[in-house]
């Protein structure tokens, strides 16, 4: 019988004690995040940002191939980063995303991707998102139930 590797949980979604507020999303820096040096490549936070962001709302109960079906997209319309360290191949990392309520229109996002081993910040940032009728290209002044309502679980 061959031995079996430890699960890694490199993309299970975790709940921390330590951080109530937040969202905890592990990833582990694998060989295509990262270029010829070992660094990780700016372009892999944002993608680990948004899984973490989708799985947070999956974890609510909100399906973003549903919203897709309902004709609903969350685009990106401002994003802000700050690289504090890189991130370097073979780290463990801990994506942190926490929804900071609804202003309007705008959905607010911050993001903290910090490193398991060394406890370091790697970066800080905020994602504003808008919905928008896939449709129709415009603004959806309100969000669809669904999400309304997940997004004011999220916000308690």
């Amino acid at each position: 019988m061959a031995e079996q590797l430890p699960d890694s949980g490199a993309l299970v979604p975790v709940c921390d004690s330590a951080s109530p507020d937040w969202f905890i999303y592990r990833v582990k820096v694998h060989p295509h995040h990262t270029d010829y040096g070992g660094i990780a490549w700016h372009g892999s936070y944002l993608t680990w940002m948004e899984a973490a962001r989708v799985e947070c709302l999956r974890s609510l109960g909100v399906e973003f191939a549903e919203l897709v079906t309902l004709g609903c997209d969350l685009p990106v319309v401002t994003l802000n980063l700050r690289y504090h360290r890189p991130a370097r191949l073979g780290e463990s990392l801990v994506i942190k995303t926490r929804m900071t309520g609804v202003d309007g229109v705008r959905i607010p996002w911050d993001y903290e991707i910090v490193s398991l081993e060394t406890q370091e910040l790697c970066l800080s940032g905020q994602v504003i998102l808008v919905a928008v009728d896939r449709e129709k290209g415009r603004i959806l002044r309100q969000l669809p139930p669904v999400v309304q309502a997940a997004l004011t679980r999220l916000a308690q």
